[in-house]
């Protein structure tokens, strides 16, 4: 598999990196509307008693406006409420301490624009992961060359067990007894280090 067009994510999930694993290459289409009720601007972190989903606050409504258009809204103290969060959640993590400043690297940059700001994490995300596969930014009439096109299919409404590209493999978590699938790339890292690029390979369901 050469080209995959996928939307962005905010801090992807696994279901993400199973999906775009074998690429050479990633499309992104900054010309794409945006869509409420997407991972665009939102992820998911295990909390001592429960999932907890991080939202990233954006400026108006924003309806059929280009992704590359949507502004992040600093009005609101987000970016400390995620930062607090990831902390309370991860930082008895094994390999907590090693990640953590990339993350905050990224953060502190404080991009206007969300597009940036999710460009920004994955970049960090693949290079953490030891994947080098080329991210490229396409003009929506070149998708159609795309090998597959995976934009807006992987969505918070449906359920990964539905779809194709992931079946969780269990890893050690820090909380709880029962194994919480598919949360964001952050859980993987934190808990596992070098073991997530593995975990990842393994979890990608065989068709």
């Amino acid at each position: 598999m050469s080209t995959i067009a996928i939307d962005l994510q905010y801090l992807p999930n696994l279901e993400f990196f199973c999906a775009i694993w074998e690429a050479e290459e990633i499309w992104l289409c900054s010309e794409d509307n945006y869509q409420r009720k997407s991972w665009f601007n939102r992820t998911q972190i295990k909390l001592t008693n429960k999932v907890e989903t991080l939202s990233v606050p954006i400026v108006g409504r924003r309806p059929r406006v280009p992704l590359a258009e949507v502004m992040i809204d600093y009005s609101q103290n987000w970016q400390k409420n995620h930062l607090r969060g990831i902390q309370s959640a991860y930082g008895k993590a094994p390999f907590f301490e090693f990640f953590f400043p990339y993350l905050e690297n990224v953060f502190e940059k404080k991009p206007a624009y969300l597009w940036d700001l999710n460009l920004g994490f994955l970049t960090i995300c693949l290079k953490l992961l030891q994947r080098p596969v080329k991210l490229r930014k396409v003009e929506k009439k070149a998708i159609v060359q795309a090998d597959v096109d995976l934009r807006w299919l992987l969505r918070p409404g449906g359920d990964f067990s539905d779809r194709k590209y992931y079946q969780p493999i269990p890893y050690l978590q820090l909380f709880g007894l029962d194994f919480e699938p598919n949360l964001s790339i952050l859980d993987l890292l934190f808990c596992e280090g070098p073991s997530a690029r593995r975990l990842i390979q393994k979890s990608i369901k065989k068709e």
